[in-house]
């Protein structure tokens, strides 16, 4: 009979973080492919399922490949997920999970790995990778992950976008509320900036605050997405910006104090906000 864990000991608890730091580190790391280490733990894949490993063919390659992509059954950037498993292995002692053992040592010596009847295609690991606070993929002057052969991805805030986004220019504020694709079209508007768009938009004001600081809601309709509500305010730079704010707002106080987590009476209190 199987116990069922209800609470984590304090202990157990305080070691969240050394995980955390431990599979962020795997997640990104740009090291080499290790190949002795990385045969071996997918030929325990295989054997797992009762497969012959005998004839096992390995190709390496320096960048994932569309065609591939569903074919992969595992990518060191899914490192979190298998973070799990390793706590619940060595810190609880679960032990009807040992066939995954054999990914979580993978997931230290490679890139994505496609699994075949008889190949496997190992991928390299990226040589950068950069990410936002929020460990999203993001990078405001360059690719977010660029390859040992120079294949690259570009990405806004965890959204893949065009490559031209960047190292050109960012779409019109036109075109932007138009693009087809509803995440980028998003991260378009944000490189372009809310108040563009607002503007453009001609949002209606649904109530506007006496000072400045605390700004205007304004509300406007989104081509294919609908009506949304933003916060135009002057930061303490001189700089006008908006951000969007959740339908409930209902006065620019209230809106601008979401978007610090603050009540509003202590907002007001503040004398510079930047």
């Amino acid at each position: 009979m199987t116990n069922k864990i209800e609470n984590l000991t304090e202990e157990q608890m305080n070691k969240f973080p050394q995980y955390v730091e431990e599979w962020l580190d795997i997640g990104l790391s740009t090291e080499p492919v290790n190949k002795a280490m990385t045969e071996k733990y997918i030929k325990q894949v295989y054997e797992n399922q009762g497969l012959d490993t005998s004839n096992l063919e390995f190709e390496y390659r320096c960048s994932p490949e569309k065609k591939h992509l569903a074919a992969i059954m595992w990518n060191n950037l899914n490192a979190p997920f298998l973070s799990f498993y390793s706590f619940m292995r060595k810190e609880i002692g679960v032990e009807n999970i040992n066939k995954i053992d054999c990914f979580i040592e993978l997931s230290k010596y490679c890139g994505p790995v496609a699994l075949y009847d008889k190949k496997v295609i190992v991928y390299e690991r990226p040589v950068k990778i950069k990410m936002d606070e929020q460990n999203r993929l993001h990078s405001e002057t360059g690719p977010a992950i660029v390859y040992r052969d120079g294949f690259s991805v570009y990405s806004w805030h965890g959204v893949n976008i065009p490559k031209e986004w960047i190292e050109d220019s960012p779409p019109s504020a036109e075109d932007a509320i138009r693009w087809d694709n509803m995440e980028q079209r998003r991260a378009a508007c944000e490189m372009i900036g809310w108040v563009n768009i607002l503007n453009l938009l001609n949002a209606r004001i649904i109530d506007e605050d006496k000072d400045p600081m605390i700004g205007t809601l304004v509300e406007v309709d989104i081509p294919d997405i609908g009506r949304e509500k933003f916060i135009r305010v002057l930061c303490g730079t001189g700089r006008s910006f908006a951000l969007p704010v959740p339908p409930e707002m209902t006065t620019a106080l209230e809106a601008n104090a979401w978007t610090y987590d603050l009540d509003g009476d202590v907002l007001r209190k503040l004398e510079v906000r930047t």
